[in-house]
C-alpha cells in the first residue's frame, strides 16, 4: 500500500508586509500511515492548512522535510491531490471541463474519461455538468473542488476543510462518501477541520495542534468500527476528551499566584 507520509522536524515562517516574521510551524514531527485516514485538529490560525500546503508542496519548508513513499517532497505533484477550503474553480470552464481539467494536463483524459462523469455523479452534480461556477451555490462549487481532486485517482488525497460549505444534511452524505472512496481506492487521506464530530467520525487519527507556532499536542487513535454512530457513548468520549485538550493545548494552566 502506497501513501506513507514522513514529516520530519517541518518548520514554516511568514514575512508579513509590514516586514514582521510570524513562525507558523515548528519543528512539526508526524509518520502517516499509508492507507490511512488522518485529521488535523486545533485553534483556526494554528498553521493547519501550512501543514498540508508542505505536504502536498504547495508551501515547501523552511527547516525540515516532507517525504511520501521515501521522496522527498518538493513540488506540486499529481499523486497529492488537494482539495482546498475555497473551491478555486476556474470560472471560463464549465463544471465537467473543471473536474477533467487535471485529467486533460495529464494527457490521460481519454482513459479516464468515465471516471469524471462517475464523480460528477457522486457528488450529486449530475445535471450541473455543463454550468459554469458562477451559476452555482458556493457549496455545489465545493463538491465540484472536492470531485476535480479525487478523479485523479491520487495516492495521497489532502482535504482542506472540503465540507464547510456545504448543509448540515448534505455534509453527514459527503462524509460517508469520501469514508466510501477512501475505502475504495485505498489511498492516505489527511483532513483539515475545526469540526471535532467529524474528525472522530471519519478518522482513524486525529492530530491535536498547538497555537501557533504549531507542534503537535496529541495524537489520539480512534478505536470505533465503522459505520459509526454519532450518539454512542465511545462516540461522545472521544469527542469530550478532544475538546478537553483543544481548550488546554499549548497552554500553561499552574496558577500564578495562591490565596
Amino acid at each position: 500500500m502506497v501513501g506513507h507520509i514522513k514529516i520530519d522536524k517541518v518548520s514554516k515562517s511568514f514575512t508579513n508586509p509590514d516586514g514582521s516574521v510570524v513562525k507558523a510551524l515548528n519543528e512539526v514531527e508526524l509518520d502517516i500511515k499509508p492507507g490511512s485516514f488522518v485529521s488535523l485538529i486545533g485553534p483556526s490560525g494554528c498553521g493547519k492548512t501550512t501543514l498540508l500546503r508542505a505536504i502536498s508542496g504547495l508551501a515547501l519548508a523552511d527547516g525540515g522535510d516532507v517525504y511520501v513513499d521515501e521522496e522527498k517532497v518538493t513540488a506540486p505533484g499529481h499523486e497529492r491531490g488537494f482539495a482546498f477550503q475555497q473551491a478555486n474553480l476556474y470560472p471560463w470552464l464549465n463544471i465537467e471541463k473543471n473536474i477533467a481539467f487535471g485529467l486533460k494536463a495529464r494527457g490521460i483524459y481519454k482513459t479516464h474519461k468515465e471516471d469524471v462523469k462517475e464523480y460528477i455523479e457522486m457528488v450529486g452534480l449530475k445535471g450541473f455538468e455543463k454550468s459554469y461556477p458562477h451559476q452555482l451555490s458556493g457549496g455545489m462549487n465545493q463538491r465540484a473542488s472536492l470531485a476535480r481532486a479525487l478523479v485523479g485517482h491520487p495516492k495521497v488525497l489532502l482535504l482542506d476543510e472540503p465540507l464547510g460549505a456545504l448543509d448540515a444534511f448534505t455534509r453527514m452524505n459527503m462524509q460517508d462518501e469520501i469514508i466510501r472512496i477512501w475505502k475504495e481506492q485505498q489511498m492516505t487521506m489527511v483532513m483539515v477541520t475545526h469540526d471535532v464530530d467529524e474528525a472522530v467520525y471519519m478518522s482513524d487519527q486525529v492530530i491535536i495542534m498547538t497555537p501557533r507556532p504549531a507542534k503537535i499536542e496529541q495524537v489520539i487513535d480512534i478505536e470505533l468500527g465503522r459505520p459509526r454512530a454519532r450518539g454512542n457513548i465511545d462516540f461522545i468520549k472521544y469527542r469530550t476528551r478532544i475538546l478537553e485538550i483543544l481548550n488546554y493545548a499549548g497552554e500553561n494552566h499552574e496558577p500564578e499566584y495562591y490565596l
